[in-house]
């Protein structure tokens, strides 16, 4: 039975063999949503990515440390991941403050947008980035980024929301709540003790994982994490929402179509598009291009670098509506960059699986 896993299973729920499982969340939810109606589909949807969160991606990326030791190289690449993190929303941040004052908003108006820009800088780096980790010599690094992305995304955006949230609440009562579930308060804490925990158990016994558990053992690990990327694609698949690209939509995208209100949403969703699909990556593609052109910078470092630029907006950011960030905005702009962002990333992690087997 564990060769049949070895040698039948896993190796097709691995590598670019998960591909496919973006395709078929998309279909499968097209027809299902024919019986069950979109709404219910969604909710079913937002109680499986918490799950894939859980349950899946922490034991994953333990496993990976697990069997990893974590040196100098780890240590650094670490730090160079957070000052890109930092680099990320500083940029969204200084880009939303300019266009406050270009489009002259005030008021709520200017609150409402800075959050909302800065808030979706956030990238999909646990779903859509996950296909990294079927990339043996990206893995590694591409757990340290999913990790560090993590904790940046439910706790020190929250934090920072919550700040914002503070300052524009009059009621002392009101300073003192904090919107965010108590499980996405919990989860980046949750992430990283599996993340040093793989690293202390890797530093203490210098074994791996067949040598730790024994290969049965060992076998249904990796089977179970391995389910991980596949079920992700899933998700991010089933989370597009055809009715968006229909003509009118794409119009109002572009901005052909332009809607006559005191907000305009679409200019907001252009706005945000514009940072995350263009601005940001080709930026991070100058800067570490150049390192890595003049050899300062590691392949597989560069790799994951600049994949996780091109990344779409994660569609967790959802669950910080509570924040007061703007639904539709939001919503739109985390369906177009993954409409748009998906076949780029899907490319690059092919061509890094090509120069890196």
């Amino acid at each position: 039975m564990f060769n049949l896993i070895n040698e039948g299973i896993i190796p097709y729920i691995s590598g670019l063999w998960t591909l496919p499982w973006l395709l078929i969340g998309l279909i499968v939810t097209i027809l299902v949503a024919r019986v069950t109606g979109r709404d219910k589909i969604d909710t079913l949807m937002k109680k499986i990515g918490l799950i894939i969160l859980y349950f899946f991606v922490p034991v994953l990326i333990f496993r990976i440390f697990l069997n990893t030791p974590f040196g100098e190289d780890e240590i650094n690449f670490s730090i160079l991941v957070s000052a890109i993190i930092l680099f990320m929303y500083l940029l969204a941040y200084g880009y939303a403050k300019y266009l406050v004052k270009h489009q002259k908003m005030k008021g709520k108006t200017k609150d409402l947008f800075i959050k909302t820009m800065l808030t979706n800088q956030g990238r999909s780096s646990a779903f859509i980035g996950s296909m990294m980790l079927a990339i043996g010599p990206l893995m590694v690094y591409a757990a340290i980024f999913m990790a560090l992305v993590g904790i940046a995304l439910f706790a020190i955006i929250p934090f920072l929301l919550s700040h914002l949230h503070k300052k524009e609440s009059k009621s002392k009562e009101k300073e003192t709540v904090n919107p965010l579930p108590w499980y996405l308060r919990l989860y980046p804490w949750y992430l990283i003790f599996f993340v040093i925990s793989g690293i202390i158990v890797q530093l203490i016994t210098a074994q791996k994982s067949s040598e730790l558990l024994g290969l049965e053992a060992d076998t249904l690990l990796r089977l179970y994490t391995a389910i991980t990327i596949p079920a992700a694609l899933y998700y991010v698949g089933a989370g597009i929402h055809p009715n968006d690209l229909k003509k009118s939509e794409l119009r109002k995208l572009i901005g052909i179509d332009k809607e006559k209100k005191e907000v305009d949403h679409w200019n907001w969703v252009r706005k945000i598009f514009l940072l995350t699909v263009i601005i940001t990556p080709i930026l991070i593609t100058i800067i570490f291009g150049s390192l890595y052109i003049l050899s300062l910078l590691p392949a597989t470092w560069f790799a994951v670098i600049i994949i996780n630029a091109f990344l779409p907006i994660t569609s967790t950011n959802m669950f910080l509506l509570a924040y007061g960030i703007d639904k539709k905005t939001t919503a739109h702009a985390v369906t177009w960059t993954t409409l748009v962002c998906i076949p780029i990333v899907v490319a690059l992690i092919m061509i890094s699986g090509v120069y890196f087997s």
